[in-house]
């Protein structure tokens, strides 16, 4: 009975003992986790990147790499278009089945031209629909109402300028509306145009060496000529020696 006993209390002792390794074991892999852990965390906060992130370089503020340089960046709207879009221009793109159009908001005569033709002309440089096309017929059909001489004259030292730009413009599209609304503003103004022409030639010049726009350029100085007489001649001349007058 004795032996039985003993043998019982022993048993007991032993699964005690077994518990409490278990429990020791376990501990001991707990500690070293939250070792491995801290470990891996102060080595991350030390690794270089991370430094960089806590004290920045000056060089990161100057070039800092959330801006993709290659990216679409988004563009305010141009003059013209902001114009446009507040009412500023008294006119409206119609579109038919066959052609567009421009609705006047009153009839273009009794709009006053200043600033209103310059502000088309501006528009010449636009590249997007649809303000190439208010500018542009805007433009022509604001010059052939009645009285536009008398009211584009007064305007053509700020007018220039702003058809130079379109003149000068790598655009093709652009400068192709220059050139015509120059050939507009010719008809309309006369020999008025002369004393301004010189600073147009220099930007036809250059563009006479594309053959595409070789034949339209030439019409459009014959335009110049007919309708600015023989002073108009001289400076084209002057400018473009290889000119041939309409008159030969």
């Amino acid at each position: 009975m004795q032996k039985s006993e003993c043998h019982g209390v022993v048993q007991l002792r032993n699964r005690k003992a077994g518990s409490c390794d278990q429990r020791t074991s376990s501990n001991i892999q707990i500690k070293h986790r939250t070792t491995v852990q801290q470990s891996n965390s102060s080595s991350s906060t030390s690794s270089p990147e991370t430094a960089r992130k806590v004290h920045p370089r000056p060089s990161d503020k100057l070039n800092p790499k959330t801006i993709n340089p290659f990216g679409e960046q988004s563009r305010a709207p141009s003059a013209f278009a902001a114009i446009y879009s507040k009412g500023g221009i008294p006119c409206r793109l119609v579109h038919g089945s066959v052609k567009h159009r421009l609705q006047w908001e009153c009839p273009p005569e009794n709009l006053p031209f200043d600033p209103l033709l310059i502000t088309l002309a501006e528009g010449l440089r636009e590249t997007k629909h649809p303000y190439t096309f208010v500018s542009k017929e805007g433009f022509r059909e604001l010059l052939l109402v009645h009285g536009a001489p008398e009211k584009a004259v007064p305007l053509l030292p700020r007018l220039i300028p702003v058809l130079k730009a379109a003149l000068v413009h790598m655009d093709d599209e652009v400068f192709a509306r220059g050139l015509n609304a120059l050939m507009q503003l010719s008809v309309v103004v006369g020999p008025s145009l002369n004393d301004h022409l010189k600073h147009l030639l220099t930007s036809l010049s250059k563009r006479l060496r594309d053959k595409k726009f070789k034949e339209p350029i030439t019409s459009a100085l014959q335009k110049l000529e007919q309708h600015g007489g023989n002073g108009s001649l001289i400076i084209i001349k002057s400018k473009i020696p290889t000119y041939c007058s309409i008159c030969c």
